[in-house]
């Protein structure tokens, strides 16, 4: 049996056809339009055309599985609000339904990354799992005994935003020192112009071309490599955020293996040993306890129509 996968983005929305293996059979990419109503009706025209192609009806299919970013009820069918696209209250489920007869469930964005990478990529037979996405933003995802955890009304589950510095930097939900005003790409960018600003002679402004605004993720991180001492200032202050943060979340949930997703994860094994060495220095959280695997997620840009087709 297959399932479709539809991953939601504030730019476009990824469609796919997943097998029972987790492998993506067939695949669309359609710019997203900010009229759910027309959003909805390209997604159905995608959906009945992979079908065609594929020669199989919506009989053969488990059913439909949505990624969406921004706060979404998946117990009512409701997304309650997608703040970069300006939907509210769109009731998906029962615009989806219109056009097709089958199941149709969907998740938080961050939520469907974890359960792919749980059931097909680096998380695969571990039942206990957390994950933080590191974009624009900080999502996280909870896998407990096996099972996806959202929370009441799916609005649980929010790891970026807990705080980690009291009366902090002001975040965006409202309040302050939030993880997601530190260990976010946006984060990382407005820490690398900051140090930028302080040393003018730093190798960070030739891997600009001079231009501050060309600063992005891999900015400190590429001249942290070349030596470059202001980039390390930069990069270790990031790692000893992400860790800390990190290690609140084990020391509350224990999990076996903690997933690090989002664009900062491509920094792959760098990344990772300076996160392992950290956490490490403090016993992982706390003394006498089981280590945390930590992992860089492998599913990429699929995960998020590989984890939604997983919710069916």
């Amino acid at each position: 049996m297959y399932s479709f996968g539809v991953d939601i983005g504030g730019m476009s929305i990824k469609i796919g056809l997943v097998d029972e293996n987790g492998h993506i059979l067939e695949k669309r990419v359609i710019k997203t339009d900010t009229d759910p109503d027309l959003a909805i009706e390209n997604i159905a025209k995608q959906l009945n055309d992979i079908l065609e192609v594929k020669n199989i009806t919506i009989n053969e299919i488990n059913g439909i599985g949505l990624g969406c970013p921004g706060a979404v009820d998946g117990s009512s069918g409701i997304i309650d609000i997608l703040p970069n696209l300006g939907w509210e209250n769109v009731e998906i489920e029962k615009k989806l339904k219109k056009y097709f007869n089958t199941k149709i469930t969907f998740s938080n964005d961050a939520n469907v990354a974890v359960l792919a990478e749980v059931k097909y990529g680096c998380a695969k037979n571990y039942k206990n799992a957390l994950m933080f996405t590191l974009g624009t933003g900080v999502g996280g995802g909870i896998i407990i005994d096996g099972k996806l955890y959202e929370g009441n009304k799916c609005k649980g589950a929010e790891l970026g935003h807990i705080t980690l510095v009291l009366d902090g930097l002001p975040c965006t939900c409202g309040r302050k020192g939030c993880v997601e005003r530190y260990v976010s790409a946006t984060a990382l960018m407005e820490q690398t112009k900051l140090a930028m600003q302080e040393n003018k002679n730093s190798l960070m402004w030739k891997q600009v071309n001079g231009n501050i605004n060309n600063v992005d993720g891999k900015t400190a991180f590429e001249c942290c490599k070349q030596g470059d001492e202001s980039a390390k200032l930069v990069v270790n202050t990031y790692v000893k955020y992400l860790a800390e943060s990190m290690m609140n979340l084990f020391n509350i949930f224990r999990p076996e293996i903690f997933i690090l997703g989002g664009g900062i994860s491509n920094q792959g094994q760098y990344l990772l040993d300076m996160v392992i060495e950290y956490c490490e220095k403090f016993n992982y959280g706390y003394l006498d306890t089981p280590k945390v695997k930590i992992a860089i997620a492998t599913l990429g840009n699929d995960a998020g129509i590989i984890g939604a087709s997983a919710l069916v």
